[in-house]
C-alpha cells in the first residue's frame, strides 16, 4: 500500500478534518517513528507487531561478477515482528487444527 492510498483513506474517514491536517498527521507519525528508530528504540503497535533496529556488522564481502573482495561499513536494516493479532488474521484456524 503506497502513502498516497493510505491518505486517501484517511480523508475519506475523517471528513471533519481538513487535508493538510491529516497531511501533517501523518508527517508527524513518519518523523517520530524515524527518530525513535534513529536513536535506537523499538516501536510496538499492539496487535500489529514490533520494529526494531538491527546492526549488519563490518565485514569483508566478495563481487560474484567480478570475484574482487570489498570491505563493506557497518550498515542497519529493520527487524520487523508480527504481533499475535495481526498473525492471527493472517493466519486464520482450520478446522483440521486442534
Amino acid at each position: 500500500m503506497l502513502q498516497s492510498n493510505i491518505l486517501e483513506i484517511l480523508y475519506k474517514k475523517y471528513k471533519h478534518l481538513n487535508e493538510e491536517d491529516i497531511d501533517n498527521i501523518f508527517e508527524i507519525f513518519k518523523r517520530k517513528i524515524t527518530e525513535s528508530l534513529h536513536e535506537g528504540r523499538k516501536i510496538e503497535i499492539r496487535g500489529f507487531g514490533t520494529i526494531s533496529k538491527k546492526i549488519n556488522k563490518e565485514k569483508y564481502v566478495r563481487n560474484p561478477k567480478t570475484n574482487k573482495v570489498i570491505f563493506k561499513k557497518q550498515t542497519y536494516k529493520l527487524h520487523f515482528k508480527i504481533g499475535k493479532l495481526l498473525h492471527r488474521r493472517l493466519n486464520p484456524k482450520t478446522d483440521n487444527e486442534t
